[in-house]
């Protein structure tokens, strides 16, 4: 049952909390204004445009990478202030326990995780794709990229492509390639001299063909030099368009669907694409972890005050960003799962909440 303590305590975090969201979202707000302003004036671009296809977007994508590290800072300062006042004190010779005290925090942190669960899995995505596709039009425009030389992929696990050189504006493919296999041994071999995109999203034309058969240590082969033949293949145009976060921009339904496909293909899934999926989970648990180490840490009444609490929040916050920047190095290069990379730092910062609790003034 909630108390007119557990109101009072959920009312100070959620308040604090989302002040400071406003504050800091003003800040980066001005400093990312600042910092793109010539890149504004120097495009063909309106205020509107600016505004809602930039700024508004910018402000789910920027809140759910930092709502963790808000909570963390709105947990220390009001509770600091809380300590300062001595009303913790009372609280706990009241005859409350000490994790009692915890509840409120939780029923608050449990609400923020929810909130960011959903944001990160339906809102912010459809937000960043947005602000993504805005930023590579008229800022960074390298951000849009398109796979144009020595294109090797699998269109099936027993299907590899490979494109020589690719040309966007007229979604033609020259120097074409596919090898098609069956118990590891290559069966046949279509080469063409180009492909032309005959109607979306995969019916394809090919120029100048040829086709190699291969039974054991016999070969078949047909030429049809001159001749074009439509048919269907397992690849579109945009599979060789790609934005360097194009992660970012996928629903997690999407996102399933992609990595889902590149298996299907042959293919291990871009392990920055299962990072993404299982950050998106990992994220809102931050929240609660984060606070209840903000709790341990700022409820104890001590000579330095809210400065000496907010520094070791900021330290904190610091070692947390630390750690999941070297648990996606080690994903990337030694092989270490997604699943385990991506979730090593609250295990880490779990056991740490759970000694601080352990340890803190009861």
């Amino acid at each position: 049952m909630i108390k007119k303590i557990d109101k009072y305590i959920i009312k100070k975090y959620l308040s604090t909390f989302f002040f400071t969201v406003l504050l800091i979202t003003l800040f980066a707000i001005v400093m990312d204004f600042a910092e793109r302003i010539h890149y504004f004036i120097g495009q063909p671009v309106t205020a509107r445009e600016i505004i809602f296809d930039y700024y508004l977007p910018f402000i789910p994508w920027i809140n759910g990478l930092m709502w963790p590290l808000f909570a963390l800072l709105a947990v220390i300062f009001f509770t600091s202030r809380m300590a300062g006042n001595s009303e913790i004190i009372p609280i706990l010779s009241s005859g409350v326990s000490y994790y009692r005290f915890l509840v409120p925090y939780i029923i608050s942190a449990s609400l923020l995780a929810f909130l960011l669960w959903l944001g990160n899995n339906y809102i912010i995505p459809k937000s960043t794709k947005v602000k993504n596709e805005f930023y590579a039009t008229h800022i960074k425009k390298s951000e849009k990229k398109t796979h144009t030389n020595n294109f090797h992929f699998y269109i099936h696990p027993d299907e590899k492509a490979y494109v020589r050189f690719y040309k966007s504006r007229d979604t033609s493919a020259h120097t074409f390639r596919l090898e098609k296999f069956k118990e590891g041994k290559i069966t046949q071999i279509i080469k063409a001299r180009k492909l032309d995109l005959k109607e979306p999203p995969n019916l394809w034309t090919m120029y100048d063909y040829e086709k190699r058969r291969f039974n054991g240590l016999s070969e078949e082969i047909e030429i049809f030099k001159e001749q074009e033949k439509d048919t269907i293949l397992n690849f579109t145009p945009d599979d060789f368009v790609y934005y360097s976060k194009e992660m970012e921009m996928m629903t997690t339904k999407d996102l399933k669907n992609y990595i889902n496909n590149e298996r299907s293909r042959g293919v291990n899934a871009a392990k920055k694409y299962e990072i993404e999926l299982y950050r998106r989970s990992s994220d809102p648990l931050t929240i609660i972890i984060l606070t209840l180490i903000g709790v341990a840490i700022a409820s104890r009444k001590t000579r330095g005050g809210m400065g000496l609490h907010l520094a070791l929040g900021v330290v904190l916050g610091s070692a947390y960003v630390i750690l999941v920047k070297f648990s996606a190095t080690f994903v990337n290069n030694l092989n270490l799962s997604p699943f385990l990379g991506v979730w090593m730092p609250n295990l880490v910062f779990f056991l740490l909440a759970l000694y601080l609790i352990f340890k803190a003034q009861k």
